[in-house]
């Protein structure tokens, strides 16, 4: 037997699934969509405090607070971090989805069929419980590390809502950890669903909100307008085109490859030439892709299709997050100690876990890995497949080997004297 699983077999058997389950539950019940985190981080303080992990908090805007933590080892390991965002999507439609049965409440944490149901389940409650818990495991093992292990937990990461989620918590982080407030992690796990595999490679993105405004005129006197909508649709081919060449430009072995999503589309008139059309589009960036270079050639695409005088595009990017026009990508090398050490780990809690894959979603790993220059990936329980849905959910079993599988990570990254294998 090896380490891992050795471990993993040691801290199966302390695992109190009761306590683990309440816990998240627990989590759950503060409700914390984005811009009202301050609850759910009241109660990470506690947990920090009981831990004896030193919470510090500090307000990225007002109301909203980041916290964090760390309980140093003994100075002769490296500094592991766990990180993940405090906030959630909203639960509308949620109670009229469930009503009448016991998942009515979005907070309550229901366990129906062996998983536990609510908003922020999966996204991301049960990583950030898994991560605590787990140290609650070597506790009880009686391990003691030489690294120390860190937890930060930022507000502001869900996007979606008009004038909120823009990365603040995690900007604010970011600068304290530059500034040396905040020491500088040398491996970071983002607590993002990813069922337990290993995503050492995000996809980048931008989004762009595309208006056209024509002249609008009565349907029996069309030549006194200038058609939008006619324009739009010479636009949008345009971007589908854009979007199929960019497709076969590149693979990457775990992103996949980019492409440019039309997702919304709003115009026309009232029996009348329609004087304004819009339309919002999302872009895949691969981790080999330049930001700068794809917003102005998506750009150039766009006001270069063949339009009517009189036409006007105006094109706005709503959703900067660690740029001006978006997110970045970000990758490391899978074969990096640290990665494999958690593949391991994670199989071993859970037989065929443990896959080294790339995150079909954006998120704040980014940060890490080109603003700290830290590596770090993505590793939790939970499916992102159900998450922003009416489905979102965790699977007991799968939580509960996350637990494991953190602390065995945890002490074989933090150079125990009793396992070395990072």
């Amino acid at each position: 037997m090896n380490e891992s699983a050795a471990l993993a077999e040691r801290f199966a058997g302390l695992v109190d699934r009761e306590e683990a389950v309440a816990l998240l539950r627990r989590a759950i019940a503060r409700q914390s969509v984005t811009g009202n985190e301050a609850d759910f981080a009241d109660f990470l303080e506690v947990q920090l405090q009981e831990r004896s992990l030193s919470p510090e908090r500090a307000e990225f805007l007002p109301g909203r607070p980041n916290i964090w933590g760390e309980r140093k080892g003994s100075g002769e390991g490296p500094r592991l971090l766990f990180a993940g965002h405090t906030d959630t999507v909203h639960a509308g439609g949620w109670k009229e989805r469930w009503k009448g049965t016991e998942r009515e409440n979005p907070f309550s944490g229901a366990i129906v069929d062996g998983e536990i149901w609510g908003r922020g389940a999966g996204d991301l409650k049960a990583g950030i419980c898994a991560s605590l818990a787990a140290l609650d495991l070597l506790d009880k093992a009686g391990i003691r590390l030489a690294g120390d292990v860190a937890f930060a937990f930022v507000g502001d990461e869900e996007s979606g809502e008009p004038g909120i989620g823009v990365s603040a918590g995690i900007k604010q982080y970011t600068e304290q950890v530059l500034s040396g407030r905040i020491p500088r992690p040398d491996f970071a796990v983002y607590v993002e669903p990813t069922r337990l595999s290993v995503f050492p490679a995000q996809m980048g993105f931008f989004i762009a909100d595309v208006t056209v405004t024509g002249k609008s005129a009565y349907f029996g006197m069309p030549e006194l307008g200038v058609d939008a909508l006619k324009a739009m649709h010479a636009i949008l081919g345009a971007v589908w085109k854009h979007s199929d060449a960019i497709s076969r430009r590149a693979e990457h072995p775990l992103v996949g490859r980019g492409f440019a999503l039309v997702t919304r589309i709003s115009g026309g008139g009232y029996i009348a030439v329609p004087g304004e059309c819009s339309f919002s589009l999302i872009r895949k960036l691969l981790p080999v892709e330049d930001m700068d270079g794809a917003v102005a050639e998506l750009e150039a695409v766009i006001r270069g299709a063949p339009v009517e005088e009189g036409i006007s595009v105006d094109i706005a990017w709503p959703s900067g997050r660690d740029r001006k026009h978006g997110g970045l990508p970000a990758e490391i090398d899978p074969g990096l100690a640290p990665v494999r050490a958690l593949s391991r780990a994670l199989s071993a809690a859970m037989p065929g876990r443990g896959e080294i894959e790339g995150a079909p979603f954006w998120s704040e790993s980014s940060f890490f890995v080109n603003r700290m220059g830290c590596p770090a990936v993505y590793s939790a329980p939970g499916d992102i497949a159900n998450c922003h849905t009416l489905e979102e959910r965790v699977n007991v079993d799968e939580y509960i080997a996350g637990i494991i599988a953190f602390a065995v990570f945890i002490a074989g990254y933090c150079s125990t004297a009793e396992t070395r294998f990072h």
